[in-house]
């Protein structure tokens, strides 16, 4: 299958440096090199950097994109110490990303998981995020969603062909809402890798969910790091998103940054950024002063 992106970015890597040791991550790089004006993508838990390319094309004209595979997802190395799949070694690793860049300041678009790491160095004191676009997660989830997500996470399907782990995708990524078949092609791939033995299986380690093995479960509360956020803030939700509760959301927007609110109908957890109007609502947000 082509890949309808490859001529469009390039791809890097660098080491980053965990309890346990160096560790590679991968990160995918569109516009032009030279480009002081960064926009850092960060993807959700179970997702890879891939996820943003129809996005990244979108904004590669103004800003040098940057997106990231998280350790243990798409090319990065996965840890032999699953309790180091956890916030602060994935903080750590922005950190270095962003060292880098080499740049004083940058806009951060983060899905779910993404989101709660920029939430957290954007809460840092001198922190280069300029901008921060918090993609249907804010600073309280409830128990009950991630028993949810916990039922899913960490499993590892296997499946003879493309096709067949296609429609599988297109069932557990259901509240992705209406994608073109296209875009349901791109998820799929990238969110796919062969085993040994020829399988299809989802492209992450399994241990990536040790954090969601702790019990009990409890919520999530951080709204006191959500409050200490100084950056313009874009908040957008699914409509039917049980992550991002609406309680949540409208507290969100009357504490703290203060964020601006968007919501998609139609969609669940999360809206992907692949399709036109979500992408134009972000671009709008991003280039306005």
């Amino acid at each position: 299958m082509k890949d309808f992106f490859e001529q469009d970015f390039s791809e890097r890597y660098f080491m980053g440096l965990g309890p346990h040791g160096f560790h590679r991550i991968v990160y995918y790089e569109w516009g032009d090199p030279d480009n002081d004006r960064i926009l850092l993508c960060v993807h959700g838990m179970t997702r890879n950097g891939r996820d943003f390319d129809y996005f990244a094309k979108a904004m590669m004209d103004e800003y040098r994109v940057i997106c990231p595979d998280i350790p243990g997802r798409g090319k990065s190395d996965w840890f032999d110490a699953k309790e180091d799949y956890d916030y602060p070694v994935y903080c750590a690793d922005m950190a270095a990303l962003i060292a880098r860049l080499r740049v004083d300041t940058l806009d951060w678009v983060g899905t779910s998981m993404g989101g709660m790491i920029g939430t957290v160095l954007a809460a840092m004191p001198n922190t280069p995020i300029r901008r921060l676009v918090l993609n249907d997660v804010g600073p309280f989830i409830s128990k009950n969603a991630l028993r949810r997500i916990a039922k899913y996470v960490g499993t590892d399907p296997r499946f003879d062909n493309l096709e067949e782990f296609e429609r599988y995708v297109r069932q557990i990524n259901a509240p992705f809402g209406k994608l073109t078949e296209e875009q349901w092609e791109h998820v799929a791939r990238f969110y796919s890798r062969r085993t040994e033995d020829g399988k299809f299986t989802l492209n992450y380690d399994p241990n990536i969910n040790w954090p969601l093995k702790k019990e009990p479960l409890e919520d999530v509360d951080l709204f006191p790091v959500y409050h200490a956020v100084g950056c313009r803030t874009l908040l957008l939700r699914g409509a039917d998103s049980d992550v991002l509760l609406p309680e949540t959301a409208r507290e969100m927007q009357n504490c703290g940054p203060k964020a601006e609110l968007v919501e998609f109908e139609g969609v669940g957890h999360v809206p992907t950024l692949m399709p036109e109007d979500q992408i134009g609502v972000v671009r709008d947000w991003l280039l306005s002063e």
